[in-house]
């Protein structure tokens, strides 16, 4: 084999290897994907999070991002049994921090009228077991969910945010599955130009 050719082979190949992998999922904010499930974390304690689309997609549920527009259904399942005797104040406002999917509650702690920006509130309230609000996405767009809860008496704040969009969810890896091929092509394309 030509030893210019070689190196380009390996190179080509390892791209190939690295693009059959399998692609792990990867949730951001302060909610993460584990064993199928999802787990939103405010401070030390933790919940199943998952969200609805009854009218559009039934009973099937997402983590995050929403393909459609809608009436929307957010639940939290506790895992700690002090979440049910904690008030969880919980808000949805549009993503204006100017961080995209990297927001955090630094960013929206720096937004001057949180309420201008505002899309849905549930003040402050005790449930039970397990946390539901619905809204209605009357819009497309990016948004970011605040969770906020403190333990009773105490004068400690714990909080979860996590950005999302809704009608639309990303492309996935079509844009890296297309730049290999444009990367390989152009290596077999430079090898045929070689050898000729």
């Amino acid at each position: 084999m030509n030893d210019r050719i070689g190196p380009w082979l390996l190179v080509a190949l390892g791209f190939a290897l690295i693009a059959a992998a399998p692609q792990q999922v990867s949730a951001h904010g302060s909610i993460t994907a584990e064993d199928d499930r999802c787990l939103i974390t405010m401070g030390y304690l933790q919940a199943h999070f998952k969200i609805y689309l009854p009218r559009a997609r039934q009973h099937t549920e997402y983590c995050e991002d929403l393909p459609a527009k809608g009436e929307a259904v957010f639940v939290m399942e506790y895992l700690h049994d002090t979440l049910s005797a904690m008030p969880i104040d919980f808000r949805i406002i549009r993503n204006v921090t100017g961080m995209g999917r990297f927001a955090r509650w630094e960013d929206i702690a720096a937004i001057d009228d949180l309420d201008a920006v505002t899309v849905f509130h549930q003040p402050a309230a005790i449930s039970a077991d397990v946390f539901t609000v619905m809204h209605d996405f009357a819009e497309r767009g990016s948004y970011v969910g605040i969770v906020l809860t403190s333990p009773p008496g105490a004068d400690r704040l714990y909080t979860a945010v996590f950005p999302f969009s809704v009608g639309f969810v990303g492309y996935g890896f079509w844009p890296w599955f297309g730049l290999f091929i444009a990367f390989v092509a152009g290596i077999v394309w430079l090898l045929v130009r070689r050898v000729a």
